[in-house]
């Protein structure tokens, strides 16, 4: 007599084996080896498990309250401190004081007094000082006081800095002019007018154009030539040296912006060169493929 009976159509087997293998392939699903702990429908796992699905498992485990694997003992009761009802808390969240009520209407947090001397930062209030230019007196916070100088305004500060930043206050101060040019720069300077035809060698204004006579500009400039040893300002004036130019070119071979090579360009060769090579740091050396100034025979020692 079969042992084994199927649960789908009755058909009897001698071993639980042969049930599964035809229920396997007559009925096209494993045969059940594991009964629902919640519905008691029988299920197919090959793994230990208790219950056929998820909403079974749900219904069968609560994790509400103590069953929470997170419990920590519930929700506490308590008095709002402000109204005096007493309302229900957290304590895994802080402790609690007032009501949820009270929380939203009262004036619960305390306001902490750090006006003047009492806050952290006080670093002694605001000061008296005096404008550095009109002496009036002002008032600044200790982080609004800086450098060496205060003013009331903006225009007694600009006052101020072009009063500073004028002649040796300047940081590109280099000594100011050389005063008089000395003995022989006017007969020069009147010279090179007449070589050049009183027009700018550069760009070729005229004296009408420029509304004056061109400035003479110096190649080799005086004060290098004031400074050297062995040398003074008279020995700067020299045809070859000096070079006719309107005030907009001026300005430009002065800040350096024409090279001294192009202002020799415009210089005739003539017998005499000065004493360039003689001066310190190469002052008369001009770039590759210009003239060159050549040092005279008999050169101050």
């Amino acid at each position: 007599m079969p042992e084994e009976e199927c649960p789908t159509c009755g058909e009897g087997f001698d071993s639980r084996r042969g049930l599964a293998v035809h229920h396997s392939h007559t009925h096209d699903e494993k045969l059940p080896n594991r009964e629902c702990a919640q519905c008691g429908t029988a299920f197919h796992c090959k793994h230990e498990r208790r219950y056929c699905s998820e909403t079974c498992r749900d219904e069968a485990v609560s994790y509400e309250g103590e069953n929470n694997p997170n419990y920590d003992g519930g929700m506490t009761e308590t008095t709002c401190e402000i109204c005096g009802r007493s309302f229900e808390y957290y304590p895994s969240d802080k402790k609690g004081l007032y009501c949820s009520d009270c929380v939203e209407s009262e004036q619960w947090r305390h306001k902490r007094d750090i006006e003047g001397e009492r806050n952290p930062r006080w670093s002694g209030g605001k000061r008296e000082l005096d404008c550095e230019t009109c002496g009036e007196t002002v008032e600044r916070r200790p982080w609004n006081i800086n450098g060496e100088a205060t003013f009331c305004s903006d225009e007694c500060q600009y006052e101020w800095l072009s009063e500073s930043f004028t002649g040796e206050g300047h940081p590109n101060w280099e000594g100011g002019d050389t005063g008089n040019y000395g003995k022989g720069w006017n007969r020069i300077r009147k010279l090179a007018l007449e070589r050049d035809g009183y027009e700018c060698t550069h760009c070729g204004k005229s004296k009408e154009e420029i509304g004056r006579n061109p400035d003479v500009h110096h190649i080799v400039p005086v004060r290098v030539f004031a400074a050297a040893r062995g040398f003074t300002k008279a020995d700067a004036h020299y045809e070859e040296n000096v070079v006719s130019l309107c005030i907009d070119c001026h300005r430009k071979a002065d800040f350096g912006v024409m090279p001294k090579a192009r202002l020799l360009s415009y210089v005739p060769a003539g017998t005499k060169y000065g004493p360039h090579v003689a001066l310190p740091e190469g002052a008369g050396r001009v770039e590759s493929g210009s003239r060159r100034a050549q040092r005279p025979e008999s050169t101050v020692q």
